[in-house]
């Protein structure tokens, strides 16, 4: 009788432990998704926020059309690029680049460093860049915790029968040479 009621109890304590192990990856899991939906809406935005910038580019250098061709194909390769942490990533890297080499355009052109149209977008730009860096850290560190405790004993028991897979992390590798630099002041 006693060696039932010890084998109850550890049975009842595995079960205690099985359940709460499952909610704490319930939680991590939200965590991750919710980082992931706060990067897709700066990603979004961002987006958003490039064909103003073009066009605003275009009429003062209408002939870097190849240029404006590259961001916008990058652009819609990255707005079609899905959920997939890594496939987005490098959606969204390839985009980063002919998009600082159109800011970079706009050194050249000193009546368009003045237009404020093109100083708000620039400066929504580099907000934007700002918010989807911090987005990525929150998801990130979301990630980095639920992965170790996917990983680790006992946890993995419970993660591994009830599909709690590891999640990649998000990268954009020219995000920050591609962030746009505002200058406030007058140009000469």
């Amino acid at each position: 009788m006693d060696f039932l009621l010890i084998l109850l109890a550890v049975a009842g304590a595995g079960v205690i432990g099985g359940v709460v192990a499952y909610n704490i990856l319930v939680g991590r899991r939200q965590l991750v998704n919710n980082g992931w939906a706060d990067i897709d809406v700066q990603l979004k935005r961002r987006a958003d926020l490039i064909p103003p910038l073009v066009e605003s580019v275009k009429g003062y250098a209408a002939h870097e059309r190849s240029l404006f061709e590259e961001v916008a194909e990058r652009r819609t390769l990255a707005m079609s690029a899905g959920d997939d942490p890594r496939t987005r990533g490098d959606a969204e890297s390839a985009l980063s680049a002919p998009l600082s080499k159109l800011i970079a355009v706009a050194e050249d052109y000193p009546d368009l460093k003045a237009n404020e149209n093109f100083l708000e977008l620039q400066r929504q730009l580099a907000e934007t860049e700002d918010k989807i860096e911090m987005a990525r850290r929150f998801y990130n560190g979301a990630v980095r915790e639920l992965n170790t405790l996917a990983a680790s004993v006992p946890i993995n028991l419970v993660a591994g029968a009830f599909g709690f897979s590891k999640r990649a992390y998000f990268e954009i590798e020219t995000a920050d040479k591609a962030a746009p630099h505002v200058s406030i002041g007058t140009s000469a």
